[in-house]
């Protein structure tokens, strides 16, 4: 099954003052996910070749002292994958950091349609804090619009 992009229905309820957020959503059948679950599928690894990307990010981002996910996990909740864990509600999960730049979650919803079939959705939202957070999010947008589809796939792959 594909996953599509959609309008984030509310992103100021997740991250005040954002100013960017995009939607990705995959209908599953037969597998019961919670919205823990979805995330930890979808983000708990990585395909190789994101890995890879996130690696030569890690190396282009070090001289400007941002984040870059290697640090330990500061929240006592967690993480899941290279996400910090933020809060969890029945049907939602909220990950993300707060860096210099700019500040993102990651939003995963999953909302029952009946029949066996659940609506997995992936949303990104981020509030950029000065020239190098939007020119970093100009400079990954082309990126982002590949990793999250294949990263929300892993979800049917597991």
């Amino acid at each position: 099954m594909n996953s599509t992009a959609q309008i984030v229905p509310n992103p100021h309820d997740v991250l005040a003052g954002a100013q960017f957020a995009d939607r990705y959503v995959l209908v599953t059948e037969g597998l019961s996910l919670t919205a823990i679950g979805a995330a930890e599928r979808a983000l708990g690894q990585t395909p190789r070749w994101v890995g890879r990307l996130m690696a030569l990010r890690n190396l282009a981002v070090r001289p400007f002292r941002l984040k870059t996910g290697l640090e330990p996990a500061v929240l006592p909740a967690g993480r899941i994958g290279i996400f910090p864990l933020i809060s969890q509600f029945p049907g939602k999960v909220v990950l993300g950091l707060d860096d210099r730049h700019l500040d993102f979650r990651v939003l995963v919803e999953v909302r029952d349609l009946g029949m066996g079939r659940q609506e997995v959705a992936a949303s990104t939202i981020v509030k950029t804090h000065n020239w190098l957070g939007r020119t970093y999010l100009a400079i990954v947008m082309p990126f982002h619009r590949i990793v999250v589809p294949a990263m929300l796939a892993q979800i049917l792959a597991k």
